[in-house]
């Protein structure tokens, strides 16, 4: 089951009602009702993956943080794949200028995988027992530019622009110089140019907004690393990186994300929750192979959790 912030401090009554009126799918936390009594699926799972990282050692500052996400992934493999969870207060009848915080550990988009596994692996690092809030806290800012949620429009929607952001405060590091990666400089705007496909742009205001920001991030080319190069690169990108699949779709940068993944042969695959496979897995395909088969693929942008 997901969960719904519309809030960031103490949960009120009235939140709750609020939130119910507007047929939220989800429970709003951070507080638990002492009246429910009820397993809570998510937060056993944040409680359970937080202690087997800091049991195995994969907690601390010295252990690198995408290794801890790789093993969150590990623990999350079969999770259900549940694409738009994010869209799920605008067909509800929410407004995009006020877009909840929606979270979960029970199901997955692509995204949403890598940001969980990011913010459980994060989480992990503080002091006390793991909770809730804590967690959504470190999904917020990952998912939101500056860290700052302010309805739709604020959401990293371009997955370059969510690796562009994090390396800007700190939160990843952008190897796609690194890597030899080449300068992708086709403009951004695929969203306004489907408008129909995403419900938020129906507001006018929304609209204009993202056509700005569409605008401002085309002016940052994006380093590619090309299909034909991804073999030589890959004793060079390790097990926890973030990886984007870039795209030759007019107006589109990426179609899929995912975290690279070496086995213990030291073969470097995928761990990802797929549309096609339905549940988060590790794909039996290498990363070369996985980027070859993918359609109008032309490359991967890689970045390191920091």
């Amino acid at each position: 089951m997901g969960r719904t912030f519309l809030h960031t401090g103490t949960v009120t009554r009235r939140d709750l009602l609020r939130t119910t009126a507007v047929g939220a799918a989800a429970l709003v936390l951070p507080v638990r009702l002492a009246a429910c009594i009820r397993r809570d699926p998510d937060l056993e799972r944040l409680t359970k993956w937080v202690e087997t990282l800091r049991g195995e050692g994969l907690a601390g500052s010295q252990a690198p943080l995408g290794l801890a996400a790789v093993r969150v992934g590990e623990l999350a493999a079969g999770t259900p794949y549940e694409p738009y969870t994010l869209e799920e207060y605008l067909r509800n009848g929410g407004s995009p200028l006020q877009e909840p915080l929606t979270v979960s550990l029970t199901r997955f988009d692509c995204v949403t995988l890598v940001e969980s596994c990011l913010a459980v692996a994060r989480v992990a690092r503080t002091d006390g027992p793991p909770t809730w809030k804590g967690f959504g806290h470190e999904i917020e800012r990952m998912r939101y530019r500056r860290g700052h949620r302010a309805g739709y429009i604020s959401r990293l929607h371009y997955f370059s622009e969510w690796i562009t952001d994090g390396t800007q405060r700190g939160l990843l590091k952008d190897l796609g110089s690194e890597l030899g990666g080449s300068e992708d400089t086709r403009p951004l705007r695929f969203m306004t140019e489907h408008r129909d496909e995403y419900p938020a742009l129906r507001d006018r205001d929304a609209f204009d907004e993202i056509r700005r920001t569409e605008r401002r991030i085309s002016a940052r080319p994006r380093r590619v690393v090309p299909s034909k190069r991804i073999p030589q690169m890959v004793n060079r990108i390790e097990s926890g990186d973030v990886l984007g699949f870039a795209t030759s779709i007019p107006g589109l940068d990426v179609t899929h994300t995912a975290f690279a993944y070496r086995d213990k042969s030291g073969t470097l695959r995928v761990l990802h929750a797929p549309l096609s496979g339905g549940v988060v897995e590790v794909t039996g395909a290498t990363l070369p192979e996985y980027v070859a088969a993918i359609r109008r693929a032309t490359g991967i942008l890689v970045a390191r959790p920091v």
